[in-house]
């Protein structure tokens, strides 16, 4: 993906089967494009994702999609796989602790 590209989120519609986000890429001398990816409903009510991530999880997908083709996809509307999401979740977990402001037992 070049560095002469602006990617925007725009916002989201909830339909029936899935949300769908909505992105608008602007590049130098060039109309902006949109962008829509989605991810089915279920990802949300099985706990795949959480609703505050999706735009993020969608916006990696697209980043990846532009920088595969040098920033013209041949598609405009892309599904956020299983495995997109599993792969976000195992690279955005970290074990924290539940008082991360608390002196380790050895410094106490």
């Amino acid at each position: 993906m070049s560095d002469k590209i602006m990617m925007q989120f725009v916002g989201f519609v909830a339909g029936p089967k899935a949300r769908e986000y909505t992105f608008t890429v602007r590049e130098v001398f060039c109309e902006p494009r949109e962008f829509v990816l989605s991810i089915a409903l279920e990802a949300f009510n099985s706990h795949r994702v959480r609703f505050q991530d999706a735009p993020d999880v969608c916006a990696l997908r697209l980043r990846h999609e532009l920088a595969a083709s040098d920033n013209r996809p041949s598609e405009s509307h892309f599904q956020i796989t299983n495995a997109e999401l599993e792969e976000y979740t195992t690279r955005h977990t970290q074990s924290k602790s539940i008082f991360p402001h608390r002196r380790p037992k050895s410094e106490a």
